[in-house]
């Protein structure tokens, strides 16, 4: 890479790091009135669960496009959050509301989720059949399904339980458990080093799978390892706070028109620094603006069904 390129990609990053601690500063401090001990400890909450949800979406959207090559694809179309519905549901169903803050039932969701992706992809990428497309349309077919038996439990559940239910699939950065946090931040840090290790295979995997194999990477076997960190990442994020379908797409998309590169180390630093900032500045409207009459997750969705449609209107545009 060139000298003159990486200065501009560092000096573009620290102003990133500069405006996202500038706007977590504002978050944790506007309109405390002198309560700093009760605002910094609700607020740091939120901000310790946007730290990680950021880098988690960031860092499995990034790669999952990478490995797809397609920027309009994220790691839902597997059928993550349909199956967290379904996992939720079966829960409520089978006990109730009254064990949802249980720390089990978050490492029984991941465990779950985990474990299904890994065995789809397992079974369907097996040595030379390594067909990845395959396995995403069974995955968008399966998230069919999941939804379907969601529907059909949810007709049969107690109105009060399923009245309960329809709160918790909704993403929430309030109600974060705090034990749950202690218990995922050493994941998540373990994930990073691990996503940062890859960086390299995954700059030459952007060439392309046939360039990729001829460059002596065994693409079957880390596809595999790239799908199960991306399925560890996302069970992760959405069993800490539900699920979010477009922030990935959002962080992805934004972070490749500001660096211009397709080194994924920059690319993984400006993406968590970015989705940060965009959880951070969005809570910030919805608390301070909003006066709490909507949520993160409307705001995070709303905009980027719009961000979506332009830029498929862009992208054909610019095709024809």
């Amino acid at each position: 890479m060139r000298k003159h390129i990486k200065s501009k990609m560092i000096i573009q990053l620290v102003l990133l790091s500069v405006l996202t601690i500038a706007m977590i500063m504002l978050f944790l401090t506007y309109q405390t009135y002198g309560n700093w001990e009760f605002a910094l400890l609700l607020r740091g909450k939120k901000l310790l669960a946007f730290v990680i949800v950021g880098i988690l979406t960031s860092f499995s959207t990034i790669t999952f496009q990478t490995l797809t090559q397609n920027h309009f694809l994220t790691p839902s179309i597997l059928g993550f959050d349909s199956l967290y519905v379904l996992i939720q549901t079966v829960l409520f169903f089978i006990w109730g509301s009254s064990h949802q803050r249980d720390p089990r039932l978050f490492i029984i969701n991941v465990v779950l989720m985990v474990f299904l992706s890994v065995l789809l992809f397992s079974a369907l990428l097996k040595k030379e059949k390594q067909d990845l497309f395959l396995l995403l349309m069974i995955g968008m077919i399966l998230g069919t399904l999941f939804k379907s038996m969601s529907t059909f439990l949810q007709v049969m559940m107690d109105p009060n339980e399923y009245d309960k239910l329809q709160g918790k699939l909704f993403a929430s950065f309030s109600n974060v458990e705090v034990s749950l946090l202690v218990l995922v931040i050493p994941i998540v840090m373990l994930l990073v080093i691990l996503f940062m290790k890859a960086a390299n295979k995954l700059d030459v995997l952007h060439l392309g799978m046939d360039q990729a194999i001829n460059l002596g990477i065994n693409v079957g076997r880390f596809q595999k390892y790239l799908l199960f960190l991306i399925s560890l990442s996302v069970a992760l994020a959405t069993a800490l706070i539900g699920p979010i379908t477009f922030l990935g797409f959002i962080v992805a998309n934004v972070t490749y028109q500001w660096l211009e590169t397709y080194k994924h180390t920059f690319l993984f630093l400006a993406g968590a620094l970015l989705s940060i900032l965009f959880l951070v500045s969005g809570q910030f409207l919805v608390e301070q603006v909003f006066q709490m009459n909507t949520t993160l997750s409307v705001v995070i969705e709303f905009s980027g069904g719009l961000y979506f449609v332009w830029k498929l209107l862009k992208e054909r545009g610019g095709n024809t």
